[in-house]
């Protein structure tokens, strides 16, 4: 990697599993421990689990993925990446108000 470039870092667990998550610009290459995306997990529901937070956040193809997982097996594996927080304007509801109340 060269002197100023770009790198995002997280850290996902899920039951016995930790993995290690990072995101460089590029073109939506993933990488598991040193093993291509498809060669590390076989099964589609499992690849799917590890794409939707590229697909929701739509980054799916601005950036290449590198993870470093351990631990568990490959559905604890898939499951352990770091949670994807949606904008605040999606996560509060303007029917929430506070429950505060004047004393009478």
């Amino acid at each position: 990697m060269s002197e100023g470039a770009i790198q995002y870092y997280g850290t996902g667990r899920r039951k016995t599993s930790a993995a290690r998550v990072y995101l460089r610009p590029g073109r939506g290459a993933i990488t598991v421990n040193r093993k291509t995306f498809d060669a590390y997990f076989p099964n589609e529901m499992l690849k799917m689990i590890i794409r939707q937070p590229l697909v929701i956040t739509e980054t799916a193809d601005k950036f290449d993925v590198l993870v470093r997982v351990a631990g568990g097996g490959s559905s604890g594996q898939a499951g352990a990446r770091p949670p994807v927080r949606p904008p605040p304007a999606i996560v509060r509801s303007p029917r929430v108000h506070d429950r505060a109340t004047v004393a009478a």
